[in-house]
């Protein structure tokens, strides 16, 4: 008994991976936390420096929200944890 070759499509050279979207962290504004207070929280978690974070702490609250990072999922959820921990509303999701 003899067994034919098994058919196999092989990916053409233009058949290209589409890459993952990156994912961000989101912060919101809420009418709890100090500005001052949210500057420190970007400065600390995230290493940025006084000018980043105080121009993102003013996006939040000029703008209701500020994307503070991006990268993969488990990274940006890690984000979450640690600013709800410092009581910021966080969220993530994948980016547009």
């Amino acid at each position: 008994m003899s067994v034919a070759p098994a058919e196999v499509d092989l990916p053409r050279s233009e058949d290209k991976s589409v890459p993952d979207k990156p994912w961000v962290t989101i912060v919101w504004n809420d009418p709890v936390n100090l500005m001052s207070y949210v500057t420190y929280v970007f400065e600390h978690v995230f290493g940025y420096p006084r000018s980043k974070a105080e121009k993102l702490m003013l996006d939040v609250h000029h703008k209701g929200k500020a994307v503070v990072a991006s990268g993969t999922r488990e990274a940006m959820e890690r984000n979450v944890e640690i600013l709800h921990g410092y009581g910021l509303w966080a969220t993530v999701r994948q980016d547009k």
